[in-house]
């Protein structure tokens, strides 16, 4: 097993593989859907476990090329009429989310003593959501069609968009350490 902390061979992409084929229909079959099987599986796999895998970066790579292929799958499915149609949803709804979860986050994070470029990063850091994660339960409980299935949808794609923004604003306030509170 030393070689589970240092690098991913072919046993431990199956023992990934195996792990999610017996945890997500189990708990699809429970109604608890297949995000909790996913996290379940790697519990039980993980260095908790049965120690399978001892350092999670083992399966760092394999796990955001799975994300991105996932993502990949969701642009596939995206007309773009579909897009258009839902503009006012996805800059009305989606802007408003994270604008207004941000500045309330941030505020709390202020009140509680931390500098306001700081309360504005970790703010903005839980007000994106995991576009996979959540298109896929919308999917399994029948409601991506739906209006509010649809308005989810538009408030993620949203986030997904604000993500290169927010990128740049904190590289500026890295640039300039007298804005974080450091000199």
């Amino acid at each position: 097993m030393a070689e589970a902390a240092t690098g991913l061979d072919l046993g431990h992409v199956a023992a990934l593989l195996a792990a999610g084929v017996v945890a997500v229909p189990i708990f699809r079959k429970l109604g608890l859907g297949s995000v909790l099987g996913y996290l379940a599986a790697g519990v039980a796999i993980g260095p908790f476990g049965l120690a399978l895998f001892r350092e999670p970066q083992t399966i760092l790579h394999v796990a955001e090329f799975g994300v991105v292929i996932f993502l990949f799958i969701i642009g596939l499915e995206m007309r773009p009429k579909r897009l258009w149609g839902m503009r006012r949803e996805i800059f009305g709804l989606g802007s408003a989310q994270v604008g207004l979860a941000g500045l309330a986050l941030t505020g709390v994070a202020m009140a509680a003593g931390v500098s306001a470029p700081v309360a504005f990063v970790g703010a903005m850091g839980f007000v994106m959501s995991s576009t996979a994660v959540i298109v896929q339960m919308l999917e399994e409980r029948g409601d991506l069609p739906t209006p509010s299935g649809q308005r989810a949808v538009s408030i993620l794609l949203f986030e997904d968009l604000a993500i290169v923004p927010l990128l740049a604003i904190v590289a500026l306030l890295g640039a300039f350490p007298w804005a974080c509170g450091r000199e």
